[in-house]
């Protein structure tokens, strides 16, 4: 937590003015209240300001500027909001000066919460240069000085994702602030002056919130005339109780942004043929000459298109994905056998481990140097095995796990980012962006712990998850490392609760995704070539990396629906909604790291690592927010199990139905009432949608299945591409019938 705040005697410019503004005796020129803050809206100085104050305290103050130093301004005073709305508009203003129009709205939250949201369009009547202007937000004392409050910030933006601002505002007592700028809603902006978001929302030199960002050549950004831009939407959420601990503070972050969620336009999410887009990539991975190489008379898959020595990890990703794929259709598919009977290779029995490559890896690679995080990932996969049924999985995974607990307590359950395997000698301690290890590995060190203590019931594994999660308590919103290794930290999080009824691993889960969440793009980006894909809730794969990356993004989704089948009825609700819409939008979103799904302009013509055929159903390491060209990195060999997760998790085979059934949340005990009928449960957040579709076997010539709600109301199905679909309630319980 780190204190943003001016020494008192040193004040810019703008605190002067917003000062002068705080302290006015005019009367404001429209007032409203929200919850238990009063709002006056004051026009001076050029500017527009919002001030928010609780009792005789100080408070909050949004600024936006009107352009002019006196604008001719008329006021609106909204009635009372509708029934069954979030949002109520409360104030409209419309401003005209010699300059162009301005016309700001002020919303709240319908239910009487302290949540408002500020927009700001600005038409100007001739081509007009924006220049510097101070961030949005102000946070003054009692005696209207900004030197004398206080804004502990816990969490920020970090390069583009979500631009926010959380933490307590204090002196005055205002209570936890969530400060979103609501970046979809700037596109225009980003696109007409040819910026981005990068870091747009910071605190710095007792200034809060956003600033639109300019041109860095010119150092000024030119909007066209007559056409109206947005240049504002300001979101803030304020709880009046604040929690300081480290858990109480991730869950109240993730309750209000749960809270703003709807506020932050959602896109529609369509349906993605996951099933037929599995079976392609099974059918590449056995055939496709750049998939794999032989050695040892075993066949090995590259980790990109015909490029990189074959690693563990990408042999272990593949074959558990393919597990599971060939489970779900009923049978032992024959490429995890032949991936398992070149495993061995990999092991090195003097150490009890397994490396990362093959005895026989080129010179340009240091065989010895390992990734902490490389240690435990292919252990998970290769425990996935175990549990499967995989007795050669079961009989490597025990044989190397004494190796990784080892390496734990070496470290001490904080891992650095590269070390030697053969004496656990330190090669690289932290990162050079933020100097800091792999904070989140003891995450996924304690699911592995976890796994094996479900292959043996022994003790001695549970206490190692505990004491790595222990470990890692402390570090708060610099938690994340990975993303997938986050994720799983989370789910180990709520299974020891699960296993010890301990609670407090079911709040420190929340540490996990505060961090994971704080990393995320709650926006969707229209900026350049980004118009051709989604990144709504795509998380960047490391804490200081510029992309959303295709492993990273199922690998996570596939420790969600973990997370969501222990957590069950007992999770906070917001974290239920913002854990089953991260899987959910996943579905979609994670369909344009294929190449066959962008425009060719979309993708780079060169990569890093091998090279991109676009036939092939290998996703893209790598998607950009901001009109970069995808794929600049490789096209991933070792991301060929994401199309076979995402399909085992949102299609559904039940005996006897003419088809596959499809949603988007995750289903839950389906069960069989008769011969032609089935209940079952959508594990979806209250009050949120779900989307279903029947694909029928074409060989068959059913009638249509019915479903419908157990209230006894039918859903009506609508044909969309020779699939039946419709929209429930997430969390419904549903029959579906056929045959009838």
């Amino acid at each position: 937590m780190s204190e943003q705040s001016l020494a008192p005697d040193v004040q810019s410019i703008d605190t002067v003015l917003a000062a002068d503004v705080f302290r006015t005796k005019q009367p404001p020129i429209a007032h409203c209240r929200q919850g238990r803050l009063m709002i006056a809206v004051h026009v001076m100085h050029g500017s527009l300001w919002v001030l928010m104050r609780r009792d005789d305290q100080g408070g909050l103050a949004l600024r936006f500027p009107v352009f002019h130093p006196a604008p001719a301004c008329t006021v609106q005073m909204a009635e009372a909001p509708s029934e069954g709305v979030s949002e109520a508009v409360l104030i409209e203003i419309a401003c005209h000066g010699s300059l162009g129009d301005v016309r700001f709205v002020l919303a709240g939250d319908a239910f009487g919460l302290e949540q408002v949201r500020a927009s700001l369009d600005f038409t100007p009547k001739a081509p007009f240069a924006l220049g510097h202007l101070p961030r949005d937000l102000c946070v003054f004392g009692k005696d209207g000085q900004a030197g004398s409050a206080h804004f502990n910030v816990e969490a920020s933006q970090r390069k583009l994702n979500t631009a926010l601002l959380y933490g307590t505002v204090a002196q005055p007592d205002i209570g936890k602030l969530l400060y979103v700028q609501t970046l979809t809603a700037l596109n225009a902006y980003f696109n007409a002056t040819g910026t981005t978001p990068e870091a747009a929302v910071a605190a710095e030199d007792g200034q809060y919130g956003y600033r639109p960002p300019l041109d860095p050549n010119t150092g000024n950004a030119i909007l066209p005339a007559g056409r109206t831009v947005r240049l504002y939407d300001t979101i803030l959420c304020i709880r009046a109780y604040p929690q300081g601990s480290e858990d109480d503070s991730a869950w109240q972050f993730l309750d209000m942004l749960g809270a703003i969620y709807p506020w932050l336009s959602p896109p529609e999410t369509k349906f993605r043929d996951w099933f037929a887009r599995a079976g392609a990539t099974v059918h590449d991975l056995a055939t496709a000459p750049e998939s794999h190489i032989e050695h040892y008379g075993h066949r090995y898959f590259h980790p990109y298109t015909a490029s990189e020595y074959p690693d563990v990890m990408v042999q272990l990703s593949l074959a558990s994905a393919l597990d599971e794929w060939g489970r779900w259709n009923g049978v032992r598919h024959p490429l995890v056998r032949e991936i398992l009977a070149g495993i061995d290779r990999f092991h090195d029995k003097s150490l009890g481990t397994l490396r990362r490559y093959l005895p026989n890896v080129g010179k340009d690679k240091n065989a010895d140097a390992v990734d902490s995080w490389y240690l435990y990932h292919p252990m998970l996969n290769l425990a996935n095995l175990a549990l499967a049924g995989h007795d050669d999985a079961r009989a490597l995974f025990l044989a190397t796990i004494d190796f990784g607990i080892r390496s734990a307590h070496h470290f001490k359950y904080k891992w650095p980012i590269l070390y030697d395997i053969r004496d656990l000698s330190v090669i690289r301690a932290v990162a050079e962006n933020d100097q800091r290890g792999q904070t989140d590995v003891g995450g996924i060190y304690a699911w592995v712990m976890l796994q094996a203590f479900e292959l043996t019931f022994k003790r001695r594994y549970l206490d190692e998850a505990i004491a790595a999660i222990e470990t890692a308590k402390g570090m708060r919103f610099n938690l994340n490392y990975q993303a997938n290794l986050t994720a799983w930290g989370a789910a180990a999080c709520i299974r020891l609760w699960r296993i010890t009824n301990r609670k407090q691993y079911l709040a420190q889960s929340y540490v996990y995704l505060a961090s994971f969440f704080h990393n995320s793009q709650i926006w969707e980006s229209d900026i350049g070539l980004s118009r051709h894909w989604h990144n709504f809730m795509g998380v960047t794969c490391l804490q200081d990396a510029p992309y959303m990356a295709a492993y990273e993004c199922f690998d996570s989704f596939a420790a969600f629906e973990r997370y969501l089948d222990y957590g069950g009825p007992d999770l906070v609700p917001a974290v239920k909604l913002l854990v089953a819409e991260y899987c959910r939008h996943a579905l979609d979103r994670a369909w344009f790291y294929y190449p066959d799904a962008l425009p060719p302009e979309g993708i780079a013509s060169n990569s890093r690592n091998g090279y991109i055929r676009r036939d092939l159903n290998f996703p893209l390491e790598d998607l950009y927010p901001d009109g970069q060209q995808a794929g600049q990195v490789g096209q991933e060999i070792y991301g060929g199990g994401a199309a076979m997760v995402f399909a085992s998790r949102s299609f559904h085979r039940i005996d006897g139905a003419p088809g596959l059934l499809f949603c988007d949340t995750f289903v839950r005990a389906i069960h069989r009432m008769d011969g032609h009928t089935v209940s079952l449960r959508l594990d979806g957040p209250a009050y949120a949608a779900s989307r279903l579709a029947f694909i029928n076997d074409p060989s068959d010539n059913a009638p249509r299945p019915r479903i419908w709600m157990s209230n006894g109301q039918e859903i009506e199905w609508q044909m969309n591409d020779n699939r039946l679909e419709a929209t429930v309630e997430a969390d419904a319980h549903l029959f579906l019938s056929w045959n009838q």
